[in-house]
C-alpha cells in the first residue's frame, strides 16, 4: 500500500487537470483488437468497425492494409442484431468460445452509442486475455455537441480545459485552439481561419491561437472579443469574407467590445462581406483603419507584434 500511495503521488504531482486516478489490474494480454461505432453520413447508418489489428492508430490500417478493417452498417430504425455482430466477430477470426461474450461487449457499446447520442464509441485495444477473456482496454467516447443539452451528466466543466479561453469558447460552442505565438487570429469560417494561420507562419510571424467566429457564431463578436482578451497577445488579427457572416454585424460586435472592454492591444482588421461598407465606417470610428487584402493584413500584424518589419 505505501509504494501504492506513492506511486500515486507521483502521478499527481505530474498531472494537470487530473481529478482522480484508476488503478486497474495488471492483464496478461494476448491479443489486442478494435472495434469502434461511428456514422455513416452515405447511408445514413450507424457503422460498426472491427480490425484484429488493435492498439494501432487505425487510420494508419485503413490506409495502408484496408483490408484488415471489417465493418457492418446498422439500421437505426431497427438497431443492431445479434447475428451482424456475431458475423462481424467470425470475421475477425474470433475463437468460438470468445463468440458470446464478444456479442455482449460490441451490443452493449451500440447501447452507449445511441444512448448518449455519440458521435464516436470506441474500444480500443479490446484485449483477448491470456486465460481466454474478452476484456476492453481503454475507450473513447465522442458526444455530439447538439445534444449535449439533453445530457446534463455531460456538461463542460473547467477541469477539461487548459485554461480560461478554452473553457469560455467552448461553453459558447466557438472553435478555439491555443498555441504558444504573439497574434490573435479571429476569423469567420475554418477555411479563412486556415488560410490566415498559414499566412501568419509563411510571413515569419508566430499565432497565439485560433478562434473561429464564422457561420453561427458570426454574431458573437463581442464574445469572442472577451475570449482574446484571456490571452497574451501581441495583437489581434481579425479577418472576415463571406456572403452570409455579414460583415457590419460583426464590426458592430467588434465596436462594442472595444468601447465596453478596452482592449491592451493593437487591432488589424480585413473586413470582407455583405455591409461591408457599413462595418468599415464603424471600424474607422474607434481609430481602426480597416484593410481590404488579408495579406497586408498580416504583414501589418506581424510588424506590430515585433516580428518581420513592413
Amino acid at each position: 500500500m505505501e509504494e501504492a500511495s506513492s506511486q500515486g503521488k507521483a502521478i499527481f504531482s505530474k498531472a494537470h487537470n487530473m481529478s482522480g486516478l484508476l488503478i486497474e489490474e495488471a492483464i496478461q494480454i494476448e491479443k489486442e483488437l478494435y472495434v469502434s461505432i461511428t456514422a455513416d453520413p452515405v447511408t445514413g447508418t450507424a457503422m460498426m468497425m472491427a480490425c484484429a489489428e488493435g492498439g494501432m492508430d487505425i487510420e494508419e490500417i485503413a490506409k495502408n492494409i484496408p483490408e484488415k478493417i471489417h465493418k457492418i452498417n446498422i439500421d437505426l430504425s431497427e438497431g443492431i442484431q445479434s447475428y451482424q455482430v456475431r458475423g462481424l466477430l467470425y470475421d475477425m477470426g474470433i475463437e468460438d468460445q470468445l463468440i458470446g461474450s464478444g456479442t455482449k461487449i460490441l451490443m452493449d457499446l451500440y447501447h452507449v452509442f445511441r444512448k448518449n447520442e455519440a458521435e464516436l464509441v470506441e474500444i480500443n485495444p479490446l484485449i483477448v486475455t491470456k486465460d481466454g477473456k474478452l476484456m476492453a482496454g481503454d475507450g473513447k467516447v465522442t458526444i455530439d455537441d447538439n445534444a449535449l443539452f439533453r445530457h446534463p451528466q455531460f456538461q463542460l466543466t473547467r477541469a477539461y480545459y487548459e485554461n480560461d479561453a478554452e473553457y469560455e469558447a467552448a461553453k459558447e460552442g466557438i472553435p478555439y485552439i491555443q498555441f504558444n505565438g504573439d497574434i490573435g487570429l479571429m476569423c469567420a469560417g475554418a477555411g479563412l481561419t486556415n488560410t490566415v494561420f498559414d499566412l501568419v507562419n509563411d510571413y515569419g510571424g508566430s499565432v497565439a491561437n485560433y478562434l473561429e467566429f464564422g457561420g453561427p457564431n458570426y454574431h458573437k463578436a463581442k464574445t469572442a472579443m472577451e475570449i482574446m482578451m484571456k490571452n497574451d497577445i501581441k495583437v489581434l488579427l481579425i479577418v472576415t469574407f463571406g456572403t452570409i457572416a455579414r460583415a457590419d454585424v460583426m464590426a458592430e460586435g467588434i465596436v462594442e467590445a472595444m468601447k465596453e472592454l478596452q482592449p491592451p492591444f493593437p487591432i488589424v482588421a480585413a473586413i470582407r462581406g455583405t455591409g461591408e461598407e457599413q462595418a468599415h465606417m464603424l471600424l474607422r470610428s474607434v481609430a481602426i483603419e480597416p484593410l481590404i487584402d488579408t495579406e497586408q493584413a498580416v504583414i501589418k500584424a506581424i510588424a506590430l507584434s515585433g516580428g518581420v518589419k513592413q
